[in-house]
């Protein structure tokens, strides 16, 4: 009896899953494969595999819409602010980690308790600190807002990788008369590079798909990013759902490469996060 339970579990655990799998690929996969397509093929059939291969959607999305020159802007400003806020993030979570002081606790708390707060909530008060500095409808703009969009989730994982590292090798190092840095840079940041291709990870990803912001900080073409620059694709192409799909296509796939690339550091982080943190 316990064995046809387990059995029976088992089998609604793997169908909970393959639905899961199901329902989260297949929209993506429709939309890369419709983008080979004609419009009167998706029309007629849409769930049909595509006869042939044809990059013409592609090939004018490029040469007509500038989606080189959004996607350049898109990849300059998320990998920019990604870096700058691993490092400052990186040193902030191994202080909290690694140091006792007062207010540590609180620190923290008020550091991951930005994850409650809606980014609309921050929109007006963002703007007017853009304006004040007069750099709207610059890169830096978005560079600075984006620098704080991941905070808590990176300070959340680099917290958790930094105190899973043994203080011994603080301490010996300390010994040994490293000073703060060396023991940072050349101790524990290579250590942590499960974590910090984690925060990385889901920062750079959620600042290239960021809209919001990058819709009311920008206005000129030359500034604009790829998410905000679909809104005006879906008004160029109109039913030209080939052109259309073949520009979402360009839009989501490096996300998917790159945590295809480091989905086993971000599989590993969470998992010593929910462990340790």
């Amino acid at each position: 009896m316990k064995s046809k339970t387990t059995l029976v579990f088992k089998i609604f655990m793997y169908g909970v899953l393959m639905f899961t799998v199901v329902a989260s690929t297949f929209p993506i996969l429709w939309v890369i494969l419709s983008s080979f397509k004609t419009n009167s093929q998706i029309l007629s059939s849409p769930f049909s595999l595509p006869t042939g291969i044809d990059f013409t959607p592609y090939k004018s999305v490029f040469l007509q819409y500038n989606f080189l020159l959004f996607g350049t802007n898109s990849l300059i400003i998320s990998s920019l602010s990604t870096v700058i806020s691993l490092l400052f993030y990186a040193m902030g979570a191994y202080v909290i980690a690694k140091y006792k002081f007062p207010g540590r606790n609180i620190f923290y708390a008020l550091f991951t308790i930005t994850l409650l707060v809606p980014a609309h909530a921050k929109a007006q008060p963002i703007f007017s600190l853009i304006m004040n500095l007069n750099i709207y409808d610059t890169k830096t703009a978005l560079v600075l807002v984006y620098l704080s969009s991941g905070m808590a989730m990176s300070m959340f994982v680099l917290r958790a990788t930094f105190r899973a590292i043994p203080d011994e090798l603080t301490e010996s190092a300390v010994i040994e008369g490293a000073s703060f840095l060396r023991v940072f840079l050349n101790i524990n940041l290579p250590l942590a590079k499960s974590g910090l291709a984690t925060a990385g990870t889901l920062m750079f990803l959620g600042n290239w798909n960021e809209f919001f912001y990058a819709s009311i900080l920008t206005s000129s073409p030359s500034n604009r990013t790829l998410p905000y620059a679909l809104q005006f694709f879906n008004e160029s192409f109109s039913y030209d759902y080939p052109r259309m799909f073949a520009a979402l296509t360009m839009v989501i796939l490096p996300g998917i490469i790159i945590y295809i690339f480091a989905q086993e550091q971000v599989q590993r982080s969470f998992a010593s996060s929910g462990i340790k943190g």
